[in-house]
């Protein structure tokens, strides 16, 4: 079944609020197109408009209704979808992220890599070999989701929750890997550790990463993530490449 829309949907979400969606469930082709339409919205500098924030398949255009009318930007909108528009838009930014994946640290790596098909060290080889988009922003301030992993990383949810993962954990979860913002409970797997922060709030900038940009994890090993740890000035050894 593929689940892309041919004609996106445009939806009103409250009273200053339009939503443009492509597709019902995620794929990357969707969201590739929700990204791109992102960008498109914000080099149009509609009148009136005061947010543009993708998520995984879609996009809301929020406005300011003493400013302008839905009429108004939902015009402009279909206007911009009139438009040729690439997929392939570049990303941004590549993080070049260390994690690491020892058993002291990437407790259910195993479990996970077993479902998959695959064993721990192919699991790893496929983490860190590919560069993952940022597919969207969300649950928690600064969370990114990040994939798509291969078709055979579509694991399911455990049958319990664990009570609690540290913050910088990396989850595999639906094709996709997420990098905890808090410490929190989840349903999904710990299969790796960073010391990246994703949530700054005390800088201007408080997401560190953002939909567009891509990701590429390196392992390390236990000795050299403790002395990562200990380093506060580099952001958990992140390394950030502007690309456009």
């Amino acid at each position: 079944m593929n689940d892309a829309l041919q004609d996106p949907e445009i939806c009103p979400l409250g009273v200053d609020g339009i939503l443009v969606r492509f597709a019902r469930n995620l794929n990357d082709t969707a969201n590739a197109r929700a990204l791109a339409f992102r960008d498109q919205v914000e080099a149009a500098d509609i009148a009136g408009v005061t947010e543009v924030a993708p998520s995984l398949v879609s996009v809301r255009i929020g406005f300011d209704p003493s400013a302008t009318d839905r009429n108004a930007v939902t015009t402009a909108i279909l206007t911009l979808l009139a438009e040729p528009m690439s997929g392939d838009t570049p990303p941004r930014r590549l993080w070049r992220i260390p994690a690491c994946f020892s058993p002291d640290h990437a407790a259910q790596l195993a479990e996970a890599a077993q479902l998959a098909g695959c064993t721990v060290d192919q699991a790893i080889a496929e983490i860190t070999t590919q560069q993952v988009r940022v597919m969207a922003i969300g649950f928690a301030p600064g969370q990114p989701y990040l994939g798509l992993l291969p078709d055979h990383w579509n694991i399911p949810r455990q049958s319990a929750l664990t009570d609690t993962l540290p913050q910088g954990a990396l989850i595999c979860a639906v094709r996709q890997l997420i990098i905890w913002a808090a410490e929190a409970p989840t349903g999904w797997r710990h299969i790796g550790q960073t010391a990246f922060r994703v949530y700054l709030p005390e800088t201007k900038q408080p997401f560190a990463l953002q939909p567009g940009d891509v990701v590429q994890f390196a392992a390390v090993s236990d000795t050299d993530f403790a002395t990562i740890q200990r380093d506060g000035t580099t952001n958990g050894g992140a390394r950030c490449e502007v690309l456009r």
